[in-house]
């Protein structure tokens, strides 16, 4: 069973900031000359094979028989929320930067704040509202340069970041059903099953030879992504169940800033495959204000609570 650990806890948060950083520039690659459906097929019938595997390991497989209807019906609703958000946020991809994506994707926890306090009644603290103003001025400056484009003209990068603001839309959606389940099964049972529906929701439109299409670098992105869905969610339920959830937040915040900093890597590296992120100083500033906002979000209570 899991204990409390904060040094373990951690590295498991930082290896889950790690692998969701590294994720987008991986799936830039593979989403070259493999539909988001299929991509998104494919990490779910890994994750599920895989988390399923663990499961069974550890003798702790979700007993669907004891799923009630509304228990069910949330189900349905948190995979349709996961694969839309993975589908999305792949499609997102063909139009911009993984470091563009990365960085709009963090509005997902501040809506699912929001709308937690809607939902459930909870109380939003001082800090959140600090979090929340700086966040959308965090992402004004971000678009400084794209920002009277975005308002005035549609174009591919307009829809891309539409595309990455309804990901993060959907991602809560499924959040609160996992919120909601939470009082039947376990994090990762709840996982395993979204993970089975998602793959047979996308098995349809999935075209598995795509596969077929891939040098030996989009296949190794394809497999690095799919060991991602594992990992980086594995990672993130240990994480949760060794350290504070707060703190566990704030460290994970810190996924768009290692997104940029493996792009400029990558585009020294290997530049015929890799363009390092498009960004002005305002830029770069208005990325670590974003991330900022949203760990001040998680933890901004701690540091009122001490200054007081």
């Amino acid at each position: 069973m899991s204990t409390h650990n904060p040094a373990v806890g951690m590295a498991l948060a930082l290896t889950t900031a790690v692998f969701w950083g590294a994720l987008p520039i991986a799936m830039k690659q593979a989403v070259e000359v493999m539909d988001p459906f299929t991509i998104v097929w494919y990490r779910f019938v890994a994750a599920s094979i895989g988390l399923g595997a663990w499961l069974f390991w550890r003798k702790q497989l979700p007993q669907v028989k004891s799923a009630r209807l509304p228990d069910i019906g949330l189900l349905l609703l948190g995979s349709i929320g996961l694969a839309g958000n993975f589908v999305l946020y792949n499609s997102a991809l063909k139009f911009l930067d993984p470091s563009v994506v990365q960085v709009i994707i963090q509005l997902a926890p501040v809506i699912l704040l929001l709308s937690s306090v809607w939902l459930f009644k909870e109380k939003l603290g001082v800090h959140q509202i600090i979090g929340v103003s700086c966040l959308v001025f965090g992402l004004l400056l971000f678009f400084n340069e794209k920002l009277v484009d975005l308002l005035t003209s549609f174009t591919g990068y307009t829809l891309g970041v539409l595309l990455a603001v309804v990901a993060a839309l959907v991602w809560v959606v499924y959040a609160l059903a996992q919120k909601c389940l939470l009082k039947q099964f376990s994090s990762p049972q709840i996982l395993l099953m979204i993970y089975v529906i998602c793959a047979l929701m996308l098995t349809p439109m999935a075209q598995p030879e795509q596969l077929l299409l891939m040098d030996s670098r989009q296949l190794g992105m394809l497999m690095f992504c799919c060991i991602n869905t594992l990992v980086g969610y594995g990672a993130f339920a240990e994480a949760m169940a060794r350290w504070q959830a707060s703190q566990v937040s704030a460290v994970i915040t810190l996924a768009p800033l290692f997104t940029i900093l493996f792009v400029d890597l990558a585009s020294l590296i290997w530049p015929q495959f890799f363009v390092a992120a498009d960004l002005n100083t305002l830029g770069y500033l208005g990325a670590m204000v974003v991330v900022s906002s949203a760990m001040f979000c998680a933890i901004g209570h701690k540091i009122i609570r001490q200054h007081k």
